[in-house]
């Protein structure tokens, strides 16, 4: 297998062909903040989080989807990097309805994470304050969309994983949502297997357990990296 030799953030790093820019920044030990990445299911650049520059170019490319090249140089944490990724966040922040206090998962939560480690402490933008639904209709679930960033992992592994694809995006720009089935309450699409998956892929409070209150949402993201390992390798079926 060929390699590739890259310098990232000045560490020289050799990663396979092939590999993407934040794969080799974890090689490196560099953190590059995500939310729509998750190890076991497609990359596909949403939140833009990633983003990281280029000598040479004048673009920023997001490290999740950008394969290395030979003799890349990559900078992840330059200043016009720290602000744009600020700028993000409080843009997730004000399009939503984020309260922390009251969300099952308070202190367990990937926007949380993210805010703190970008250093945001307010926003600067206007807070919309959109008017969103909770479908509480499975039995087992729900979904509280003021809570949603539409990273779409919980369409991802429905679809790649557990291969129900009961989840789907819906509208376009900002009458985006998430939507089950055929646009149906959540409790009513047959297709759903009540496998847990999406909750575990959500990385905030939008998809929790009914049972959850204030703080208690807890995940295992390395079972679906497991799984999704163990189907392409057949590892049940020894």
């Amino acid at each position: 297998m060929s390699v590739k030799t890259l310098k990232l953030d000045g560490i020289d790093v050799a990663i396979a062909e092939g590999s993407t820019i934040l794969q080799a920044a974890a090689e490196a030990g560099v953190t590059i903040p995500t939310l729509c990445y998750l190890k076991g299911v497609s990359a596909v650049g949403a939140c833009r989080l990633c983003m990281v520059e280029l000598a040479g170019s004048p673009r920023l490319f997001p490290a999740c989807v950008t394969q290395v090249e030979e003799g890349m140089e990559v900078s992840t944490q330059s200043p016009k990097l720290q602000d744009y990724r600020r700028m993000i966040v409080e843009l997730l922040f004000a399009e939503g309805n984020h309260v922390c206090a009251i969300c099952v998962a308070n202190g367990n939560c990937e926007l949380q994470d993210v805010a703190v480690a970008v250093g945001m402490d307010h926003s600067r933008f206007p807070y919309r304050f959109p008017d969103r639904p909770v479908d509480m209709s499975h039995p087992l679930f729900a979904i509280d969309h003021n809570r949603c960033i539409l990273c779409t992992r919980c369409v991802r592994v429905c679809d790649e994983i557990e291969g129900a694809h009961v989840w789907d995006v819906a509208q376009r720009g900002a009458d985006c949502y998430i939507t089950s089935g055929l646009n149906q309450p959540w409790g009513e699409v047959s297709a759903c297997t009540s496998c847990g998956k999406c909750v575990d892929a959500c990385p905030t409070g939008a998809i929790f357990r009914k049972s959850e209150t204030t703080g208690e949402k807890v995940r295992d993201r390395d079972k679906l990296e497991f799984l999704a390992t163990a189907r392409e390798k057949q590892q049940w079926t020894r």
